[in-house]
């Protein structure tokens, strides 16, 4: 039973849509990198869920400065993000390009993912600090219990990344993408409000 408690609990707190998954969809309609995107969010989330479970939960109480850093530092990525969001709407002209049209490079996109998975407070709270509490109730099962909410994380992203193909015959006309850019947008810069206002 701690597996699947596990598994309802990661998939309850990593369905919530933020700066991440928005990411992860939109990678998932241009169809790039779709599988590295979807694995380093997994396994991020893998990481901080064990390190959760092993006792790292209690890191803000020896370094209580490692918080506010990654709050701000999130605030700063987020505007920056949606920022870039917006102008992309703005400009426009955006459409799924043919096969064999140029993709973005992939360290590109793994810097991206990577800075939109470690540099949100978010992320930590939920992992590291919710999984890890809710684990530690389960003693000696509380690995499985992590088990399950890793098994939740792959699930959730490479369904979310590999099911957005199914989005591709909306996202063929370039106003859907300005409509995604500003809803991606509008994401990015709610989160980074919320972060700044604590």
């Amino acid at each position: 039973m701690p597996f699947l408690t596990g598994l309802q609990t990661g998939l309850a707190l990593i369905m919530a849509i933020g700066a991440q998954n928005a990411f992860v969809l939109r990678q998932g309609i241009r169809r790039e990198h779709v599988f590295v995107v979807c694995f380093i969010c997994a396994l991020s989330d893998a990481i901080l869920i064990a390190l959760g479970v092993g006792g790292l939960g209690a890191i803000s109480g020896v370094a209580p400065w490692i918080l506010p850093l990654m709050r701000w530092g999130g605030v700063a990525f987020l505007l920056a993000y949606g920022a870039r969001a917006f102008w992309a709407a703005l400009k426009g002209g955006a459409a799924l390009e043919a096969e064999g049209a140029a993709e973005t490079k992939l360290s590109k996109i793994v810097l991206t993912v990577v800075a939109l998975t470690w540099l949100n407070p978010h992320v930590y709270l939920d992992t590291v600090v919710l999984l890890g509490s809710i684990a530690a109730q389960f003693g000696a099962a509380r690995w499985e219990f992590a088990l399950g909410g890793m098994t939740g994380s792959f699930l959730f992203f490479f369904t979310l990344g590999y099911g957005a193909r199914l989005l591709a015959p909306v996202f063929a006309k370039p106003v859907s993408w300005r409509v995604l850019d500003v809803l991606v947008g509008l994401v990015m810069w709610s989160i980074a409000l919320k972060l700044a206002l604590g």
